[in-house]
């Protein structure tokens, strides 16, 4: 469901997927190829959410932030993640379940392991890998980290295209 909040109404790239079992409310910009997959929640009603180009918000996971907040390009946001995050950068990846709190900024080609949770206010190095509860900085990331969520982004921009083609709604 895309819904108007105060007259503000999402504004979604006409090639970005966006379940009919999600919700999109308020202030918030959906990137070229991107989708929301059933049971999440986009919520821009406490500052303006920007998703950016070939992003994908999995399954039942949440999108939120009590000031504006930016989710890079080609970031994976897995199945069941509260993302409060102001800040998520390029080709990062949040692991399934994982839990990123306000004011946090994450940056590029990150990832924030399944079940993580990241505290408020943290700030992570670009290519870092945050493990545990609470979430730490644990390394750097590899190669293998960065091929691994390129593989599942283009998993999900082939499923976008798919359910587009198929008469998913916008």
């Amino acid at each position: 469901m895309i819904r108007t909040l105060d007259g503000i109404t999402p504004r979604i790239h006409p090639t970005a997927f966006v379940s009919e079992a999600a919700y999109v409310i308020g202030d918030v910009e959906i990137g070229e190829g991107s989708s929301v997959w059933p049971g999440s929640v986009i919520r821009g009603d406490m500052g303006k959410i920007t998703i950016g180009k070939y992003t994908c918000v999995q399954d039942n996971s949440v999108v939120h932030c009590d000031t504006d907040a930016t989710i890079g390009d080609y970031v994976v946001i897995g199945h069941r993640v509260v993302c409060h995050a102001k800040n998520v950068g390029a080709r990062t990846l949040l692991g399934n379940g994982a839990v990123v709190n306000d004011g946090v900024e994450i940056g590029d080609e990150c990832v924030v392991a399944s079940g993580a949770v990241v505290l408020d206010d943290m700030q992570v190095p670009d290519r870092s890998i945050v493990v545990g509860v609470p979430g730490r900085v644990r390394g750097q990331v590899q190669d293998r980290h960065l091929e691994l969520g390129e593989y599942f982004n283009k998993v999900y921009v082939l499923k976008t295209q798919r359910y587009k083609r198929n008469g998913g709604l916008e």
